[in-house]
């Protein structure tokens, strides 16, 4: 299990949680953020500091936003468990689910 960040992120990619995550396993993309399943110990750190609530713990996700699990797992297809969000820096990209959403308020 894991914890996902959901839509109430994009386009607003508040790093709170990237503060608070002691493993960095919280990457930035384009328009939100992504947390790599396989490096995220779920200690919940980053739950209570997102000031958008967008962050839920695997089974806690609405059902509204069941496609966003697979969006976190999806995009680190290419990318694989790089071992910590500092070391790659932004990445200058999104899921598909993601990058044909229209702009948020």
């Amino acid at each position: 299990m894991t914890y996902v960040i959901a839509q109430p992120c994009v386009d607003v990619k508040d790093l709170a949680c990237i503060d608070e995550c002691p493993v960095d396993c919280i990457y930035v993309g384009e328009r939100m953020l992504y947390i790599q399943p396989d490096e995220c110990v779920d200690c919940g750190a980053c739950e209570p500091v997102c000031p958008v609530e967008a962050i839920f713990y695997e089974d806690d996700l609405p059902e509204k936003w069941k496609d966003y699990y697979t969006a976190n797992v999806e995009f680190f297809s290419e990318l694989g468990s790089p071992g910590g969000a500092a070391k790659v820096g932004d990445l200058h990209r999104d899921h598909p689910l993601i990058a044909a959403l229209p702009a948020q308020a």
